[in-house]
């Protein structure tokens, strides 16, 4: 069990943490016995922990009793532990090692963090609030220049990688279900749906500048073909005969995007009223954001979705601002779907300090708007679902990659070659760490004068051959939501005497608990490196024997006479 003693006003953040890192922790009860200690407080009295972790930028009573000695203050720096960077946003505090302490934590500026074993336990005092960082993750979100770096995973990674240093048994569920590696969700905001809703307007005059003077602009910086450039001008030349309904309109989605993604379901963020930009919109021309076309009209395409397991979701104009005007829109499209749970996606990501609390009075299950328009990557600092700090049951499923930021010229505008790995690093990411990586492919992207389309078709290609479980976004966030409804209970005062509690539905694909056994309590060292570093149990949440079979992993150490009979048992799967 672990135990935190966290600062005022910490608790909320704490809680959150710990359905991203879903273990099993209780506030600290003095007197009682832990495995691990964390403490963002001050000063508190004697613990009993084997592995206590003092984290703060301020000065600590620990401090002065271990004469840990700081050496400077710093702010926004980068903390590395072997191949593990992360960024830190809030303050940080340097130290001096000792004859009796070692270096556990570095940083670009000194030391971020010193271990020292005192009366049987270890401590790490690190110089930076976990706490305080997750609540800016999770609030204020990171810097376009550290998109790339799952800060909050991160975070997890070290935190996990202690524990398990100290030789501390314990149990996690993963966030990737039981058979993947982690989730993927597929989604696609319709701005246009065709241009034949554009006649002569900003958008069809762009098209035309874009796909004569700009194809040929970009053919000369290699961003398109001479075969593409051909593409764009017989476009131009059919434009009268689509804009009169005599030709097939090239700018029309749906139809491709069913056929590159057959089989796996994907999300349709629809804005819900024709004609509206928008109110506090205070950008350059934003009576552009409103939509031409209506979404009434496209009931023979919604159906056509929806009968291929597709989601619809709003595309909202004024839902990020305005409880009653999110209401209005979530009914719109609600009046279609017949569906309770609706899901939204702000136009242009728009939202503010007050987002999170509209959308939930609005009624909606979840968010997926928190993602960043010129780059990818975590906005978050996570590939996982959470709760944004504030919402009682909102869940946010956060925008990882989409092609406006990787593509777009005023963006990163990057070659098809630089951008595959930048998407790369993304899907690994989650191929190691979990969670899901949520695409976003607008309506127009395979079509002229953009063409990327065929990127969009070897990233399909390449998720689906990644062991990745695909979703809808409410299906991804449904997911994560029984996740989080999984409960532990104190029985003893040590991790293995957790038990597992679930009273919801059956939980499809399964979760998968990973068990980390204690270290270094087997007879040799041949046993200890013949010992599984961790086991995996897949749980629907309906057997009762999970905990019987957590607790068998947690102590197969001793007894290793059994171990074929434990192997056996744990490589089936509770559902």
């Amino acid at each position: 069990m672990i135990g935190v003693i966290p600062k005022s006003g910490q608790h909320e953040v704490v809680e959150e943490f710990f359905e991203l890192f879903k273990t099993s922790w209780e506030w600290y009860v003095p007197g009682r016995a832990y495995d691990v200690v964390i403490a963002t407080a001050s000063d508190w009295g004697e613990i009993e922990a084997k592995l206590l972790l003092v984290y703060g930028s301020d000065e600590k009573a620990v401090d002065q009793r271990l004469a840990i000695s700081v050496v400077g203050r710093h702010e926004e720096t980068m903390l590395r532990h072997r191949d593990i960077l992360v960024p830190v946003y809030g303050g940080l505090t340097t130290f001096s090692t000792s004859s009796f302490s070692s270096v556990c934590l570095e940083s670009d500026s000194g030391v971020a963090g010193v271990k020292i074993q005192h009366s049987g336990q270890t401590v790490l005092r690190l110089g930076f609030d976990l706490f305080e960082e997750v609540r800016f993750l999770l609030t204020t979100g990171q810097p376009v220049r550290n998109s790339q770096i799952p800060t909050l995973d991160k975070h997890i990674e070290l935190l996990r990688e202690w524990i398990l240093e100290a030789g501390i048994g314990f149990v996690e569920i993963l966030p990737s279900p039981a058979g993947y590696r982690f989730c993927v969700s597929l989604t696609h905001d319709i701005d246009f749906v065709g241009i034949r809703n554009h006649k002569f307007d900003h958008t069809m005059w762009g098209f035309l500048y874009r796909a004569t003077v700009g194809a040929v602009v970009n053919f000369l910086r290699g961003r398109l073909s001479l075969r593409q450039v051909m593409k764009c001008w017989r476009a131009v030349l059919s434009l009268p005969g689509v804009l009169l309904g005599w030709l097939e309109d090239f700018w029309e989605p749906f139809a491709w995007y069913l056929e590159v993604e057959k089989n796996l379901p994907a999300t349709y963020f629809m804005i819900p009223f024709p004609g509206r930009p928008g109110s506090n919109v205070f950008v350059a021309h934003p009576s552009r954001r409103a939509a031409r076309y209506d979404f009434a009209s496209l009931s023979p395409w919604m159906t056509t979705l929806t009968k291929a397991g597709c989601e619809i979701g709003v595309h909202g104009i004024d839902a990020w601002h305005s409880e009653e005007r999110g209401r209005e829109e979530r009914g719109r499209i609600a009046s279609f779907t017949h569906e309770s749970s609706v899901g939204v996606r702000m136009h242009w990501l728009l939202r503010n300090e007050q987002t999170f609390q509209a959308l939930e009075g609005a009624g909606y299950v979840y968010d997926s708007t928190v993602g960043y328009n010129d780059t990818i990557g975590y906005r978050s600092g996570t590939a996982q679902c959470f709760r944004p700090l504030g919402a009682k049951e909102l869940i946010e499923l956060p925008l990882h990659m989409q092609d406006g930021a990787l593509f777009y010229p005023t963006n990163l505008d990057l070659p098809q070659s630089e951008a595959w790995k930048l998407c790369q690093n993304l899907t690994n990411h989650a191929k190691t760490a979990g969670g899901v990586l949520t695409v976003l492919w607008h309506d127009r992207s395979h079509a002229p004068e953009r063409f990327w389309g065929e990127f969009y078709k070897r990233l399909v290609e390449a998720l689906k051959s990644s062991s990745a479980w695909f979703g809808t976004a409410l299906q991804v966030v449904t997911w994560f939501r029984k996740r989080r409804e999984i409960k532990f209970e104190r029985m003893e005062a040590t991790l293995s005497s957790s038990r597992l509690q679930y009273s919801g539905v059956e939980i499809h694909p399964p979760v998968k608990i990973r068990v980390y056994p204690p270290r270094g309590v087997a007879k040799s060292d041949s046993q200890s490196e013949a010992m599984p570093r961790f086991r995996d149990i897949a749980w629907d949440g309906t057997s009762n024997k999970v905990n019987e079979l957590v607790q068998a992993a947690l102590v197969s150490s001793a007894h290793q006479q059994h171990g074929m009979e434990y192997g056996r048992l744990l490589t089936g799967s509770l559902q």
